[in-house]
């Protein structure tokens, strides 16, 4: 008996490891999150607002050269007026926000993934 019991248990395992095994990429399942696109109006005008407009107003104080209020205003901002490098930037001399500290990574790299992204507004 304990012979018979011990052969349907190593059938029994062998049948469990052999059914398990997963012989397609087809028969996969892709768990991986989505990218999520980054827009101007979803992402990017809350870290503008919040960082950047107290100087980059209209008009502008504090000597910043162009308010930030609008999309096409950063927009133009990135594309022509180096937005990216002084943000990203580890120059304190450089640095945006002026004389306060670096913004977070993740925030600076929210406004890098909008440019990645294509510049989007929505």
């Amino acid at each position: 008996m304990k012979i018979h019991f011990l052969k349907l248990f190593a059938i029994g395992t062998l049948f469990f490891l052999v059914s398990c095994e997963n012989d397609s990429e087809d028969d996969l399942v892709d768990v991986t999150p989505p990218v999520t696109l980054v827009t101007y109006d979803a992402n990017v005008k809350s870290i503008i607002d919040s960082n950047c407009i107290a100087c980059h107003n209209d008009p502008p104080v504090n000597f910043a050269p162009m308010p930030l209020l609008t999309f096409a205003q950063v927009k133009e901002a990135v594309d022509n007026r180096g937005l990216l490098d002084r943000v990203s930037s580890e120059d304190i001399s450089f640095l945006m926000p002026a004389g306060g500290p670096r913004l977070p990574q993740t925030t600076i790299d929210v406004i890098l993934q909008w440019n990645t992204d294509g510049l989007l507004e929505e």
